[in-house]
């Protein structure tokens, strides 16, 4: 018996410990388990909620409007349906909820609710709008220009200078690199330098709702279209006039991928239950946090839609193959933390340059970033050096050797290569021309190079 409450005293610790809100009542509609985040929506506490019947909590749901009571009625489940109703405080509260039907011995017992707050979102949504009635355009928080692309890479300061072309044309731009490179900064310099700059910029996660609200969200709604349905704007309507940035393309659903095609093809889009079109005036930027052609071939974006977007695209490489921007970013970021958190450090010890060389960086820039500021943080008020003792274990502990590598002489040859070519352009200050020139080689030689150990670090 004490296994059995032990258990189950793990589980409601793991029910708890869940960031969504589970609610959970009898046949009769009676809460028997209400979490912490539930309770947090609510603007409850848990003891109002728990013995009592649901309705007699939200006064604002009826038997057909709550998602709890619908499914108690028919015994069917219901994923990702979007709810509406008032807290204790009267504000408005909107959920994305899948709620379960729970059967013992065939026979229905309650059902179980998961529920994401999209209530900002909403909130979000209608501020925008409000906004591009009441001023023409939506304001954006400070864009990112040009100038905030730090880099010391040749190949990567002809990309920016190609984007900067890019910029001033409406058609649709695509970026890619691994999470972490700097692709919204990317995106944000373009859109910065366009025509569309003082227009609305909308930045939305393609990964971060379910296929159901993803599309009400991008092509917005009309009231009784779906449960819980109301009318609403979608993203394509509130960025008329502006830009879309839709980032993590590649987890859009297939589905929703060929009516975004339609929509890039029409112009026009059509909410959730209507019939009627919308005219749109968008441009339309996207990223990958992986080569769009390998996502093609993967069959989790589609062909039509990737060469529809494919105007132009740009390709952010690794940190790990530019460590020419380690020294340039890490700088940067000492500047920054040291005015935040008023310490005096300006540099990185000779020890820490080594370890962050031959470190791998799977996190790129912002893995880089926040090394810095856990470093700063840790550091006394007045040190000026960022030593190992102040980074993160896990660099702490990197092994540095100076052994002579167990590998063939054709990649000691490469690699000793590479490290000339690197001291150069570091040397020249990136400069192609005067690289290849020191180097005694043509220029077309270098850039061939450079793009071929880009390649190998990918």
């Amino acid at each position: 018996m004490g296994e059995v409450v032990e258990r189950a005293d793990w589980f409601e610790l793991i029910l708890e410990a869940i960031d969504e809100a589970i609610h959970v009542v009898d046949s009769r509609g009676v809460t028997i388990f209400y979490n912490h985040n539930a309770a947090k929506f609510d603007c409850l506490q848990k003891e109002e909620v728990i013995g009592k019947y649901i309705l007699d909590v939200y006064p604002s749901l009826t038997e057909k409007t709550s998602t709890l009571m619908h499914v108690l009625r028919t015994g069917k489940p219901i994923y990702h349906s979007l709810q509406t109703y008032l807290n204790k405080n009267g504000e408005k509260i909107e959920t994305v909820n899948t709620t379960l039907p729970i059967i013992e011995d065939s026979k229905l017992i309650g059902a179980v609710e998961v529920a994401k707050d999209v209530s900002k979102l909403s909130a979000l949504s209608n501020r925008l709008d409000q906004k591009k009635r009441a001023n023409g355009v939506a304001e954006t928080d400070q864009m990112h220009d040009f100038s905030s692309f730090l880099t010391n890479d040749p190949l990567l300061k002809e990309m920016l200078e190609k984007a900067k072309k890019t910029a001033a044309y409406p058609s649709s731009v695509v970026v890619y690199g691994e999470t972490g490179t700097g692709k919204e900064v990317l995106v944000q310099a373009i859109v910065h330098e366009s025509d569309r700059k003082d227009q609305v910029f909308i930045p939305q996660n393609c990964a971060a709702f379910p296929e159901s609200l993803l599309e009400s969200l991008l092509f917005g709604s009309v009231r009784g279209s779906y449960t819980g349905a109301i009318d609403r704007k979608g993203l394509f309507e509130l960025a008329d006039g502006g830009t879309l940035f839709l980032d993590e393309l590649q987890a859009m659903p297939l589905t929703l991928q060929t009516k975004l095609l339609r929509v890039l093809e029409d112009g026009v889009v059509r909410r959730i239950g209507d019939a009627k079109s919308i005219k749109v005036d968008v441009r339309v930027i996207t990223a990958l946090n992986i080569d769009p052609f390998e996502a093609v071939k993967k069959q989790i974006l589609r062909e039509d839609l990737f060469y529809r977007l494919h105007v132009s695209s740009f390709h952010i490489p690794p940190l790990r193959a530019r460590k020419q921007d380690i020294k340039l970013l890490s700088d940067h970021f000492i500047k920054i933390y040291h005015q935040q958190f008023s310490k005096h450090v300006t540099r990185l010890s000779d020890e820490t340059i080594q370890l962050f060389m031959a470190h791998h960086w799977p996190g790129n820039v912002r893995e880089l970033k926040h090394t810095i500021e856990h470093a700063v943080l840790m550091m006394p008020k007045e040190a000026e050096e960022i030593t190992p003792a102040y980074l993160p274990a896990h660099l702490r502990e990197q092994k540095i050797t100076n052994e002579p590598p167990q590998s063939s002489l054709k990649s000691q040859v490469t690699s000793f290569e590479q490290t000339l070519i690197q001291e150069a352009l570091s040397k020249h200050d990136g400069n192609i021309k005067q690289t290849a020139a020191a180097l005694k080689i043509p220029r077309q030689t270098l850039q061939y190079k450079l793009k071929k150990y880009a390649d190998a670090e990918m």
